[in-house]
């Protein structure tokens, strides 16, 4: 226990010291709220239509979740006990969901949720998006690897900097056209990265709401989901209360 909030609180240090003097930070603004299940241990978020999708991790607790803004679960699939879930997306008919360690990825059919396949991934599986017909995953390093859907290869890999520095930690992810959001994980911070180059052009600093949510929820874990509706972004973590509606 005490080695894991050495390895935290280290992680945090060096996650907060990527942002540097000249890199623009913007505090999102909150302009609306709605419940989060404090059970469920956000991986991946996504709009589709109307609904959001949810990925959950922990074992024997991660699945997939289809619900409204008001909080009403309409589908939801569960994992094997063995399997810790990570992040999704959805492309075309299917949703691919990531694990962590197993070097696997499910592919699960979009509406009704049923499961249709699976396939090995090279690396640990952290947070998932599409982009340029190729899956985008991050796996807890500076990385992206571009993984094409023929045959579930690696096609390419994209280094995210600051400054030149690689940005590690790269978890959660949401595309807008060719922006993408990555959490970082550990802290209270999104960068904003330009693909194809990688470079972050500025961070989204969540941090001041997060230490709010963790100091009043203890069982409240980090910053982890980011949504985007079109217009407005949707931000939560891992056991939070709320999903917030933001706009910077």
């Amino acid at each position: 226990m005490i080695s894991l909030l050495r390895r935290v609180l280290f992680c945090a240090v060096i996650g907060a010291a990527l942002v540097y003097a000249d890199t623009p930070r913007v505090v999102p603004t909150i302009v609306d709220s709605i419940p989060h299940e404090r059970t469920h241990f956000t991986q991946g978020l996504f709009f589709d239509g109307k609904d959001l999708i949810e990925s959950t991790g922990q074992y024997g607790q991660s699945g997939i979740y289809r619900r409204t803004l008001d909080g009403k679960i309409l589908d939801s699939l569960r994992l094997e006990e063995r399997y810790f879930g990570e992040g999704s997306v959805a492309v075309g008919d299917d949703i691919f969901y990531l694990t962590w360690k197993s070097h696997k990825a499910f592919v699960v059919n979009r509406k009704p949720f049923s499961m249709k396949g699976e396939f090995r991934i090279p690396t640990e599986g952290w947070g998932l998006t599409y982009w340029r017909d190729a899956l985008l995953m991050s796996n807890g390093s500076h990385e992206l690897l571009q993984i094409g859907l023929g045959g579930f290869a690696v096609v390419g890999v994209i280094p995210v900097t600051d400054g030149g520095r690689p940005v590690p930690n790269l978890n959660e992810l949401e595309l807008v056209r060719d922006t993408l959001y990555a959490n970082i994980w550990t802290t209270g911070l999104i960068a904003v990265v330009e693909l194809p180059s990688g470079h972050v052009l500025k961070y989204l600093d969540f941090t001041d709401k997060a230490r709010e949510i963790r100091r009043r929820f203890p069982q409240a874990d980090v910053l982890n989901g980011i949504a985007f509706d079109g217009r407005d972004f949707w931000i939560t973590g891992k056991n939070w209360p709320w999903i917030y509606k933001v706009r910077f």
